[in-house]
């Protein structure tokens, strides 16, 4: 074999070693990018999991309007459930209104609902009260028809940049 030919193939082993070895951090079922999580408020029970939840207060610390919930719910079971209500730190229950028609606010089976944003249905406290600060992890409390209580930590900020609509 001649000496281009082994260096070649030296070469080719040592790409290869090194593709292997790099992408091994990206494999499996224990890999390394698993660990990383996001900074926003999440979980799951049961059917029902519930993403990126928010509180959005209003822009400016002396105004005594109304605050809302942002979330993604999503029913990955077989039959619809109903949002019963959502419980803010102990400030009331908000106002859960469906995007269209009236009445309880369903999530398909196997579908899922955004609360929050234009077209989109919405839960609104008429008066957060003085516990939902701007900065917190507000704890809240979602009810649904089957599942029950879903409780997770919510950060509470204020109306501006991405949430000033």
């Amino acid at each position: 074999m001649s000496s281009s030919l082994r260096r070649g193939a030296l070469a080719a082993a040592a790409i290869a070693f090194s593709i292997a070895s790099l992408a091994a951090c990206g494999a499996g079922n224990n890999a390394q990018t698993l660990e990383v999580k996001p900074d926003n408020a999440a979980t799951s029970v049961g059917d029902i999991k519930i993403q990126n939840v928010l509180v959005i207060t209003q822009p400016d610390t002396t105004s005594t309007g109304p605050a809302v919930v942002s979330a993604t719910v999503f029913n990955n079971g077989r039959t619809p459930q109903t949002l019963d209500s959502v419980k803010v730190g102990g400030d009331g229950v908000a106002q859960i209104t469906p995007a269209k028609g009236g009445g309880k606010l369903t999530i398909p089976a196997g579908g899922h609902v955004i609360l929050g944003g234009e077209g989109n249905a919405s839960a609104a406290l008429s008066n957060p009260g003085a516990a939902v600060k701007d900065g917190n992890a507000q704890p809240i409390t979602f009810t649904f028809s089957k599942t029950g209580d879903v409780k997770l930590r919510a950060f509470v900020v204020p109306a501006e940049s991405y949430f000033t609509k």
